[in-house]
């Protein structure tokens, strides 16, 4: 590690938060990018089941969008690559703000397309664990001393200054 980012985590993190913060961030994007590969190479997967049975406050958008050949080719496009990219980023910390924020709001549009609580479960699952999850990721940026966005700085610094 080197001087510059031993300050930054003696100031801000313990080792342990920070080795668990970015344990956080490397089990998501693993999930992420795990997922996302999955229907990568599934030949016959897309979300049109997904979408269809979406039953909330969007319910009628999402059942557009499976009816619509175009736009649910397009979707399942975002889906996929969004997951893998999202994942990659998380996995090695590159972008990962960026990468943490838009894993969020892809969780979310999946909570608000099917909830758990709409069937009588708990309002909790494992979109909404996630959602969080990402969230504190994206607001305690540990890619910035174990990633590729630090290793970035540092190289700018470098040439910079």
């Amino acid at each position: 590690m080197s001087d510059n980012n031993e300050t930054i985590l003696n100031n801000i993190y313990t080792k342990p938060q920070l080795y668990l913060l970015v344990l956080l961030r490397v089990i998501i994007g693993y999930h992420f990018l795990f997922e996302g590969i999955n229907k990568l190479f599934a030949a016959s997967w897309s979300s049109e089941g997904f979408l269809v049975q979406s039953n909330w406050i969007f319910s009628n958008l999402f059942k557009f969008i499976a009816s619509s050949p175009s736009l649910l080719a397009i979707a399942d496009f975002l889906n996929i690559w969004g997951q893998i990219l999202i994942g990659l980023g998380l996995l090695i910390g590159l972008y990962s703000k960026y990468a943490a924020y838009a894993g969020a709001l892809l969780l979310l549009l999946y909570y608000v397309a099917y909830p758990p609580f709409v069937e009588g479960y708990t309002f909790v699952d494992r979109n909404l664990l996630e959602f969080f999850g990402l969230l504190i990721v994206a607001l305690f940026q540990t890619s910035q001393i174990i990633g590729l966005d630090g290793l970035i700085s540092k190289i700018r610094n470098e040439k910079n200054g």
